[in-house]
């Protein structure tokens, strides 16, 4: 089989269930910036820093390809089972939200991104994450989209904040916050 089709080559793409749609299509971008998402996840759990995380997140780039393959899928013609999301896949999130947030100290100010290129890389994970969201909600203004995928990205977004703060304390990296020039 080859990697290549041709078959995009007009500028469109089909989704499961086969409806061609344009590759500019809000469902395209929906799932193109869940994918890109994924590589920065990738990219976080790469870093040594995370080497006692690379279960969870690699449970986490799973669920991204779940999530991906739900905003893939055409809501009206598709027949084809898809993986599904569980309420429990947001409850694993919220407790390692929870044990992370425990051993840190508490947050009083906004934090500055940065501080060591592995924060920095889970920092971009966490604002495409945000994106994600977004297009995942403008999407579903528009057709269908599970509220658990929304849900998901949500709670994601708030992990990868407190990956990024836990990461910095066990990196010994200087957490910077913002002071609003007043």
């Amino acid at each position: 089989m080859k990697i290549y089709t041709k078959t995009g080559d007009k500028g469109t793409t089909s989704l499961i269930g086969g409806t061609r749609v344009a590759k500019s299509d809000l469902r395209i971008e929906a799932y193109g910036t869940v994918d890109e998402l994924n590589s920065y996840i990738g990219l976080v759990r790469d870093q040594e820093v995370n080497s006692e995380r690379a279960t969870i997140l690699k449970e986490i780039q799973d669920r991204l390809f779940t999530i991906g393959a739900l905003l893939a899928t055409d809501p009206e013609k598709s027949k084809m089972k898809t993986p599904d999301l569980h309420e429990e896949d947001v409850t694993l999130l919220e407790q390692e939200i929870d044990i992370m947030t425990a051993e840190v100290p508490p947050l009083r100010a906004f934090v500055l991104p940065g501080g060591n290129q592995s924060v920095s890389f889970c920092h971009i994970a966490r604002c495409v994450c945000r994106r994600a969201e977004r297009i995942a909600i403008h999407l579903q203004e528009l057709s269908p989209v599970e509220d658990l995928v929304i849900k998901y990205l949500n709670r994601l977004s708030d992990y990868l904040f407190a990956l990024c703060r836990k990461m910095t304390q066990e990196l010994g990296a200087e957490e910077i916050t913002w002071k609003p020039r007043i």
